[in-house]
């Protein structure tokens, strides 16, 4: 099935695959998306909407088995102080369902920060913007198709 962040970078010419699994909706975690595609669970990354008191709406990218540093990314952002935004506002900011949120062909391009551990793999795993399906991309082709801003954001 093809996305819009799957067309975002076809017509990037940006290689990835397309990596499709059985969801259950009551389960939508990052430790049970690794074990359904055969990544560690570092690998896999999730995409996080947070808000900060200045610059607005932003996308944070961190790996499965870490959590969001807030105080990191407020600093990276230039913001004060950031805070995740509430589940009922990500699909009217992103146009993505929870599960299935990523930071590639949403509904409006907002700032995007990734986690510096993204370097420490030849691929990565992130939503394709449906739940059930993931893209696997090179770290570099990933920042590069979300003009991504990279440092020390998660613990």
């Amino acid at each position: 099935m093809k996305t819009n962040a799957a067309r975002l970078l076809d017509e990037a010419n940006i290689k990835y695959e397309l990596k499709e699994y059985e969801v259950d909706p009551d389960d939508l975690t990052a430790e049970t998306v690794a074990m359904k595609i055969g990544y560690p669970l570092e690998q896999v990354f999730k995409t996080l909407v947070a808000r900060g008191d200045k610059h607005g709406v932003c996308m944070a990218v961190v790996p499965g088995n870490a959590q969001l540093d807030l105080k990191a990314i407020a600093q990276l952002s230039g913001d004060k102080k950031t805070e995740v935004v509430s589940l009922k506002e990500v699909q009217p900011l992103t146009g993505y369902v929870r599960g299935g949120v990523t930071a590639l062909g949403g509904k409006k391009n907002y700032p995007v920060y990734v986690d510096e551990t993204v370097y420490l793999f030849e691929t990565i795993s992130v939503s394709a913007g449906v739940r059930g399906t993931q893209i696997l991309i090179n770290p570099e082709d990933y920042i590069k198709a979300t003009k991504a801003t990279v440092g020390n954001i998660s613990k």
